[in-house]
């Protein structure tokens, strides 16, 4: 990544936008978790801080973590498909 070097080009910017956007989805999905009261909402958050985590290691330690990486991903991805389970059973009550 150039911005560890001090120079950061057009990926090492959309790369932090997509990290800022990442934290934004977190702080929405929290807002569905209790204002909503919405079980989805704190997997959905869960899921994206795991996705902000991932992107930060992926920065800092470019040569490593890979078994983090994997573990990271797995979760995420357990979390999303059980948040969208919820929200299909969600949709399926009220429609």
């Amino acid at each position: 990544m150039g911005y560890l070097y001090g120079i950061m080009d057009i990926s090492d910017i959309i790369q932090i936008i997509a990290i800022l956007l990442e934290c934004a989805v977190v702080v929405i999905a929290m807002l569905i978790a209790t204002r909503n009261k919405k079980m989805y909402g704190w997997l959905i958050a869960i899921t994206f801080a795991l996705f902000v985590l991932f992107d930060l290691i992926r920065i800092l330690w470019e040569n490593g973590l890979s078994g983090i990486h994997s573990l990271l991903l797995f979760v995420a991805c357990v979390s999303m498909v059980y948040a969208v389970w919820l929200i299909y059973n969600d949709t399926k009550k009220s429609g």
